[in-house]
């Protein structure tokens, strides 16, 4: 097949989250199935010009009453099959584009013009076609930034070079739906008759990721539980009721992991590579990591560890909330380790930074780093992730791969990829808890920390248990295969 990413972010050029990852991981998968796969992506203004190759003359993009002029450039995916390699078109408008930011600034505040930047960009992606001369079966979409693309193919360029493209629309994290004044649906170009009859109606606003969903002609989520959770008022951020009527075409599919890059057997990250047959390498991980953040060298001691971003999605207030969250509680009451990396709320970023000056056995750096985030994983015993929501989770994955055992909540795709401990039998690979609250936390928690003292019989066997499990692309990939193949035969 001919298949497009129409897409925000992709890893290595531009990543706030998980979905650069998936969508390079997933692309790179297809192409190594024979399909033909493209990107496009805008070009930030951290993307090199200099390492890409332009094409002749500018676009022309037309939008609503006016037209939009750019450049386009390209290049190679990294890592692209050498007989099939991916490639990569970046859309150069520097007026929308030419920031620091994908979505926001260096203050955390949404560009105030990200209903036209993003878009120009669904809109754009069309054009790119034409000036190549190459045209999809397959414009895969992902997440609210390029929900518009569908809709375009729906209403009005299904003809011509794309009477025979089919649209996809991948919901990466149904929290963030692109909602802004209805004043900017000027901007589209389409009929005014569309804002209520495509969905992007919205308690008077434009809610741009609800109009893709009922364009697309699939739909899918990153998980098969979150798929069932966001068509539930407790987790569909209001969309429940359009995703519910969509349920026919509307599927979860498990996103994997990149295991040339988080294998504990050759990451180069980590002090010394290991297996499920040699663990000595966790050994001079954790004794690394204690080191790297100053708590005592204490090979028995259990240590937990977290890499995440300090939102309200992660659960951080039921963690570290002032006065009433458990971090202090369990790392008081709890002969344990625990570090944590991460950035997000100031609030949390404050306050983690305090409990690491009051408290002997925690540490905590502001920061994102990607060599703390593989000794974290390779040096913990145990991983925590009390996540409100999960749509699929990478961290839990990567733990269990590194024969570190998850203490996550039964939520989205935590729930697909972590199985429950069974005390009796020592079935399992995590410990799991239901309600989000402080108390639930600190005894799950408690349950981890008895179960490694007193089972640690258990504790190996769970280890060797996930370190054994595939999370790789290649299965996701066939079922994204299968999708693309049923909105073709439906056309």
């Amino acid at each position: 097949m001919k298949i497009l990413m129409a897409v925000s972010e992709a890893v290595p050029f531009a990543k706030t989250g998980g979905l650069a990852d998936a969508v390079s991981s997933l692309s790179l998968a297809l192409a190594k199935l024979g399909n033909e796969v493209k990107i496009i992506m805008p070009r930030y203004w951290r993307i090199d010009r200099a390492k890409l190759t332009p094409l002749e003359g500018e676009m022309g993009v037309k939008m609503g009453g006016i037209e939009e002029w750019c450049k386009v450039y390209k290049t190679i995916m990294p890592g692209s099959p050498k007989n099939n390699p991916i490639e990569i078109f970046f859309i150069d408008h520097e007026i929308f584009f030419g920031r620091d930011g994908i979505y926001s600034n260096v203050f955390n505040e949404d560009y105030i013009d990200n209903p036209r930047r993003f878009t120009f960009l669904s809109r754009a992606v069309f054009t790119v076609c034409d000036k190549i001369g190459w045209y999809p079966d397959v414009l895969h979409a992902h997440d609210w930034p390029t929900s518009l693309a569908p809709v375009y193919l729906k209403y009005g360029l299904r003809e011509g070079p794309f009477a025979n493209t089919v649209s996809i629309l991948t919901i990466h994290n149904l929290g963030y739906q692109g909602i802004y004044h209805k004043d900017n649906f000027h901007y589209t170009g389409l009929d005014w008759n569309i804002f209520y009859e495509g969905g992007f109606e919205d308690w008077g606003m434009m809610n741009m990721l609800k109009a893709g969903i009922y364009a697309a002609d699939r739909l899918n989520t990153v998980s098969e539980t979150y798929c069932e959770e966001t068509k539930t008022q407790t987790h569909g951020f209001r969309l429940d009721g359009p995703l519910r009527y969509r349920s026919a075409d509307y599927r979860g599919i498990l996103n994997g992991i990149d295991d040339t890059v988080w294998a504990p057997a050759a990451d180069k990250l980590i002090p010394k590579p290991y297996s499920v047959t040699d663990m000595s390498g966790k050994t001079l991980a954790k004794e690394a990591l204690q080191k790297y953040f100053g708590l005592a060298v204490e090979p028995k001691t259990p240590l937990i560890g977290m890499v995440t971003r300090l939102t309200e999605q992660k659960g951080i207030g039921e963690l570290f909330g002032p006065c009433y969250g458990s971090a202090f509680s369990i790392c008081r009451d709890m002969k344990l380790q625990f570090v944590i990396i991460g950035t997000g709320e100031t609030w949390c970023e404050r306050e983690i930074t305090g409990l690491s000056e009051r408290l002997p056995n925690f540490r905590a750096e502001i920061a994102y780093s990607e060599e703390t985030g593989h000794l974290i994983e390779a040096g913990s015993d145990l991983f925590l992730m009390p996540s409100r929501y999960e749509p699929c989770g990478l961290n839990q994955m990567y733990s269990l791969i590194y024969g570190t055992l998850p203490i996550v909540r039964f939520t989205g795709g935590l729930v697909d990829t972590v199985q429950n401990y069974d005390q009796e039998t020592g079935e399992g690979t995590g410990f799991m808890f239901s309600d989000l609250t402080p108390q639930a936390i600190y005894n799950t928690v408690g349950w981890a920390i008895w179960t490694y003292y007193n089972k640690p019989e258990h504790i190996a066997i769970m280890q060797k248990r996930g370190m054994t499990l595939d999370f790789s692309w290649d299965l996701s990939a066939k079922k994204y295969m299968e999708m693309y193949k049923s909105g073709i035969s439906a056309a």
